[in-house]
């Protein structure tokens, strides 16, 4: 897949699918709601086309979308990247410490009237994204090997600490403040299904991919012919990705707009505070461009389809809680697309400095 580079040199010879990429998404944003409201039925359609629970086009969406970012990996030059115990704890700190802690003050802060919605946020912040981060990381030139270990961990920790978050966050810490209570019912199986659906495919496919490619037709047949003619499908899985899911909402998100905004607005606060201290914690301990990028934008993103599916279990599918993890994706794709580019624009400093930093030496 092509990169989405500062230089406008380079902008010129991009195909017009990623020189366009923030019209595309957008574009999908909308032709997905207005699918979801043209459409009478669609919406329940979608919805009943699904395995175990687990929507059928969601999960095709993101495997085509994962599978070619994935591929890219060098798999053998991920010990670089286990041996960098900055960026693991960093990105443990930052994903599992403050993104919860954050979405518990934001959402009370913002919502302290709306219990349903709160809880919802509350729910999206204990989810930390195994999908769609990847490929905002390689959109803005992210460390792919280092994308790849941090969603691997998040995933484990996923399984292990999500049910146990959401019964400190929802029910032990409001007690402890004098707060309304609540409760979160879910099962290690729920949240592990989601991970190797997610994540195990398309990480397991890519990885036979290139052993595979490497061991019979060569590194560089591989690098240079089997990738390109694949990346393209990560911003079309993507695209695809994103029609579904705002056409299974669509109808909740024009039915609620004074609602939307207000959920919309301490995620808008979430994703500028969590990007924002990645970049800043990475640049600081001098992880260079590459990691401070995904360990920003791993801290960043949230596993919406784990979000939603967990408050619609919960909840039910009309619920306040669900309607705020369905608001998450509105406002996540369009954000993190303008910190791509944010990021590709702050790449001329990191280099600049280290420019600098190599001249005094």
């Amino acid at each position: 897949m092509s990169t989405v580079e500062a230089s406008p040199a380079v902008v010129a010879k991009l195909s017009v699918l990623d020189r366009f990429l923030p019209v595309w998404i957008g574009v999908a944003m909308v032709g997905g709601i207005l699918l979801g409201r043209g459409i009478p039925g669609l919406d329940d359609a979608l919805s009943t086309i699904s395995v175990d629970g687990v929507s059928l086009p969601i999960a095709i969406g993101l495997l085509i979308m994962m599978y070619p970012v994935l591929a890219k990996v060098r798999y053998d030059r991920l010990d670089s990247v286990t041996g960098d115990r900055r960026l693991l704890l960093g990105s443990l700190a930052l994903n599992w410490i403050l993104g919860p802690a954050l979405m518990f003050a934001l959402a009370w802060l913002f919502l302290p009237d709306l219990p349903e919605y709160r809880t919802g946020l509350i729910i999206v912040g204990l989810a930390r994204c195994i999908a769609m981060v990847i490929i905002w990381n390689d959109l803005a030139c992210g460390d792919r090997e280092a994308a790849a270990v941090l969603v691997a961990i998040n995933s484990v920790f996923q399984v292990v600490m999500f049910a146990v978050l959401g019964w400190f966050y929802l029910s032990v810490l409001p007690g402890w403040l004098g707060l309304e209570q609540t409760t979160i019912s879910t099962s290690a199986w729920q949240i592990a299904k989601s991970v190797l659906i997610f994540l195990g495919i398309p990480l397991v496919a890519g990885y036979l991919s290139r052993r595979i490619g490497e061991k019979t037709k060569g590194r560089e047949w591989y690098e240079r012919a089997f990738i390109p003619r694949i990346g393209p499908w990560a911003l079309y899985g993507l695209l695809f990705t994103i029609v579904i899911l705002f056409a299974l909402q669509g109808d909740q998100i024009t039915s609620h707009p004074i609602d939307v905004v207000r959920i919309a607005l301490p995620l808008l606060v979430y994703f500028a505070v969590m990007w924002g201290g990645g970049y800043a914690f990475g640049a600081a301990i001098g992880l260079g461009y590459e990691r401070t990028t995904t360990l920003a934008f791993t801290a960043a993103g949230n596993n919406f389809e784990l979000a939603i599916a967990v408050a619609i279990a919960t909840y039910g599918a009309t619920s306040g809680q669900a309607l705020a993890g369905v608001v998450g994706p509105l406002i996540e794709v369009p954000v993190l697309v303008g910190l791509v580019y944010l990021s590709l624009a702050l790449r001329k400093r990191f280099r600049a400095d280290a420019t600098t930093a190599g001249s005094q030496l």
